[in-house]
């Protein structure tokens, strides 16, 4: 089991794509909901994701804070394929794009589809109190907002926010 420390930020502007190197697509989806783990009937998320060529199960905890249980696990790509049609919700579809900035690596996901229009960066940390160095392009952080958990989105996407939550 692996632990997963990791922050969320919105980007406010494009200067990251001149410092990316390295874009991943990615389609993922969900064998259990949101509401479920809302709800306390489920304490993890359980995804299947296509990352490029190669694919994984991925099971997350889901705890208040930055840090959480995580279990990743490798998939022939045509079970990833037949596993996405069982996922309840819609799918996440995104680019990620690889950003070296001071000593971390920055992930930009990029949403495409239903999500479209919707930037985020993530940082994966040592150590909950970790501290880095914020790039310009860096917005507020919304790791304690759910609505930004790609299983949140996977059931209410960004094109159905409204103007207040896309704020």
């Amino acid at each position: 089991m692996g632990i997963e420390i990791e922050r969320k930020f919105l980007v406010v502007s494009d200067a990251w794509r001149a410092a990316a190197h390295a874009v991943v697509p990615m389609a993922q989806g969900y064998l259990n909901d949101a509401a479920s783990i809302a709800s306390g009937a489920q304490n993890a998320s359980v995804r299947v994701r296509i990352e490029g060529d190669v694919a994984f199960l991925n099971i997350k905890s889901r705890e208040p804070g930055t840090t959480r249980q995580e279990f990743e696990l490798p998939l022939p790509v045509d079970d990833a394929q037949a596993l996405l049609k069982l996922c309840v919700g819609g799918l996440v579809e995104k680019r990620r794009h690889l950003v070296r900035f001071g000593a971390h690596l920055w992930e930009v996901d990029e949403f495409l589809g239903d999500n479209a229009g919707l930037v985020v960066a993530e940082i994966e940390l040592d150590d909950a109190d970790e501290a880095f160095d914020r790039p310009d392009w860096l917005g507020v952080e919304v790791t304690a907002h759910q609505r930004y958990f790609n299983l949140a989105l996977a059931a209410r996407p960004f094109s159905r926010w409204d103007a207040a939550e896309r704020g």
